[in-house]
């Protein structure tokens, strides 16, 4: 049975996480439930509060998103219903009604979506679906919270009658309204109504020529209002009427108030669970909020929170803009115990915080911000000793209601248990108050209970060091600036750097060697090689971080040149499968033409037809015969290398084409022709010989025929030879 004391969820702040999950409620029923969350008693329900908050959070991801469920409160108008011959107004009615169909609406999804919603589907079947209630309100009551005209004959005709009255009330107001306006007898502004009444405005010097009943005058007395003598017969008769509709309508709210006082407990049973999902949605909202999850909830005594976070520390420093340090926690039964020290201002109470708060909220059925790799098992008990407990109503001080908190631990603590203790030991003489928590450490770890304590006391530290299921921490500082990095490591106490802080805040380096001499040497070197180690350990994680960046950046060079030496490998694939294939076909080329030019030689075409039918016979042994998938495959691995290929030769091609621009654009001395030499046109492709020079102008013999061309336009092909 789990048993979480008020006192433990105040030490972690437990009520501020509340407050901001309430905040996201929808209802006020909902509100309440949401401030009263207290850690789950049994092991079953907190795993389906888990499960339904999970499965809400992925509502907000998939296309099933759940339906609206906001309602008003009918509490109220239930307790009332509830008393025998009392009936509501129709408006309460309404309101009953939009409940349940909210209800029902809801409950008609989850059982449509139930492979989604298993554990809100699992809630909704304690609920009846019904829409009887529904049926009987519709019938009556409108959406407007009206009682309808057909709610029964009578209503029906009593209406009507008022509807006709009304309008002989109009046309015979209106009738009077036109007389005595004519006659002068009326103010500006004509009519007024008095007492839901329509009057006439009449000045109050003519008062008495207006046949009717006065109801009133204006402030100042200049105008009196007059209902007409001829509508006053038919106000009488709508009084009546409208007595007659009060009446009805009492009489068929009652009656309907009998129909359905039977199904309060239905009506109620609506609300409780729509407020419940009210719940699940305001922890859902917050889970988003916080990047919250549901770790694995394990049986084997482990807890690990990775990357975990303090959620009002998260969200306090979100909105300041603010960086927020997660850290990384492990208990299990060979690591039972960690004790964490260092100077103040690190973080330690944070760390110790964090984990009590996180493992609290799972067991009250919220999801936490850790890790999707963390896990956790469940406690029976959470105790807590955080800050500066002085009891004024039990005139207890610091260390006495201390000791009374330890004395409740001895009793309460085993193997289910985690505690977490800040500040362990002070409040009392160092020696005797260090000597005693030491006992109360001791105790704790031989009952194998599990805890985080924060610590200046060296024994203390010491004895962590010694016991085989604990461990020293210690929050990280920077070993030039002492300013706090907010990273815990485990496995080494901290200093308390207690003079390098001093030194670091101005205080004079001969007081400081003065209180160093006051104390034992012993305390002094212990404690001056906890802060080297430390500073040593500080160096290693920033050596750590550096080689971890280098480590990447190799990693993705070497990922970079993998890439190139696949890419480079493929196309000495195609070049190779290319080459093979000219090959053979150079060869069977080169077999043809020796057939060819034996035909041409002995004209036997017996002979020819014989040796190419062999040739192909020989091809043909070389090949086995593909299935359609296998022929289907290589004609396209023939495309992509041919594809290949050309983007190959076209690279080429470039190249050339840009080598012949670079060579064109470079100047290139001009040869000296003479006659003899063999020539051809700068434009042109035929080659020609000089056969005459004159005045700049060459005679060229093209063989067939010649032609004068100036100098300029040639170019030296071959120069005669001597």
């Amino acid at each position: 049975m789990i048993s979480i004391t008020d006192k433990t969820l105040q030490d972690l702040q437990f009520p501020t996480i509340l407050e901001t999950v309430a905040s996201s409620c929808i209802t006020e029923s909902g509100k309440e439930k949401a401030l009263a969350i207290k850690p789950f008693r049994d092991e079953e329900t907190l795993m389906a509060a888990l499960s339904q908050t999970s499965e809400y959070v992925s509502s907000f991801q998939n296309n099933n998103a759940l339906p609206n469920h906001g309602f008003e409160s009918v509490a109220g108008e239930l307790k009332f219903l509830a008393i025998e011959d009392s009936f509501l107004e129709a408006a309460a009615f309404r309101k009953i009604a939009v409940l349940s169909e909210t209800a029902n609406t809801m409950i008609q999804f989850l059982r449509k979506f139930d492979d989604y919603y298993l554990k809100l589907k699992l809630r909704s079947d304690s609920v009846t679906f019904t829409k009887d209630i529904n049926k009987e309100i519709d019938a009556i009551v409108d959406q407007y919270g009206e009682v309808k005209d057909n709610a029964s004959p009578m209503l029906a005709e009593i209406r009507q009658n008022i509807n006709m009255v009304r309008a002989k009330i109009n046309q015979s107001f209106a009738q009077s309204l036109s007389h005595y306006n004519n006659l002068g007898y009326l103010d500006d502004i004509r009519e007024s109504v008095v007492e839901n009444r329509r009057v006439l405005a009449v000045l109050a010097m003519y008062r008495r020529k207006v046949k009717g009943s006065i109801l009133g005058t204006s402030k100042t007395g200049s105008i009196a209002f007059v209902e007409p003598e001829a509508t006053l017969k038919y106000s009488r008769e709508l009084n009546n009427l409208e007595f007659e509709q009060r009446e009805e309508i009492t009489r068929i709210l009652k009656k309907l108030s009998a129909t359905i006082r039977p199904m309060i407990p239905i009506v109620s049973s609506y609300e409780d669970f729509l407020s419940d999902i009210d719940v699940v949605f305001a922890k859902a909202k917050y889970a988003l909020r916080i990047n919250g999850i549901l770790p694995h909830i394990n049986k084997s005594r482990r807890l690990y929170f990775r990357e975990a976070f303090h959620p009002i520390l998260l969200l306090t420093n979100r909105q300041k803009k603010e960086p927020v340090y997660p850290q990384d926690f492990e208990l299990n039964p060979e690591n039972r115990i960690i004790v964490i020290s260092g100077p103040n201002a690190g973080g330690k109470t944070i760390s110790l915080k964090t984990v009590g708060l996180l493992q609290l909220m799972l067991q009250s059925g919220l999801l936490i911000p850790v890790h999707e790799r963390s896990e956790t098992f469940l406690f029976d008990r959470i105790l807590t000793d955080i800050g500066d407990n002085q009891s004024i109503e039990n005139h207890l001080s610091t260390y006495s209601y201390r000791l009374k908190n330890m004395n409740y631990f001895l009793k309460k603590c085993n193997d289910r248990t985690l505690f977490l203790i800040d500040e362990f030991g002070t409040g009392s003489d160092p020696e005797l108050g260090g000597a005693l928590a030491e006992v109360f450490l001791e105790e704790f770890y031989h009952r194998e209970a599990f805890g985080i304590i924060t610590t200046h006391y060296a024994n203390l530290k010491m004895l962590a060091n010694e016991l085989p299921f604990a461990a020293n921490a210690n929050m990280l500082f920077d070993e030039k600036s002492l300013e706090p990095m907010y990273r815990l490591i485990i496995g080494q106490a901290g200093s308390s750097f207690t003079f390098e802080v001093a030194q670091k805040n101005g205080i004079p380096y001969g007081l400081i060697n003065r209180a160093k001499k006051k104390i034992e040497g012993g305390k002094v070197r212990f404690d001056k090689t906890i802060a080297t180690l430390q500073k040593e350990r500080s160096k290693l994680e920033k050596t750590s971080q550096n080689l971890k960046e280098e480590e990447t950046k190799a990693r993705e060079e070497s990922r970079k040149l993998e890439d190139t030496n696949v890419r480079i490998r493929q196309k000495l694939e195609s070049y190779q499968e290319l080459y093979d294939s000219n090959q053979k076909t150079i060869y069977l080329g080169q077999k043809i033409e020796d057939m060819a030019d034996k035909y041409f030689n002995n004209k036997n075409k017996k002979d020819l037809i014989g040796e190419f039918l062999r040739l192909v016979e020989i091809e043909n042994s070389k090949r086995k015969k593909a299935t359609p998938k296998e022929k289907k495959a290589e004609e396209v691995k023939k495309k992509e290398v041919v594809i290949e290929v050309k983007a190959v030769v076209e690279e080429i091609r470039q190249q050339k084409k840009e080598k012949k621009i670079k060579e064109a654009a470079a100047p290139k001395p001009k040869a000296t022709l003479k006659v003899g030499d063999r020539v051809r046109m700068l434009e042109g492709k035929a080659v020609g010989s000089i056969d005459s020079i004159e005045k700049n102008k060459a005679t060229v013999n093209y063989g067939l025929f010649t032609s004068k061309v100036s100098l300029d336009e040639l170019e030296l092909v071959e120069a005669k030879k001597k």
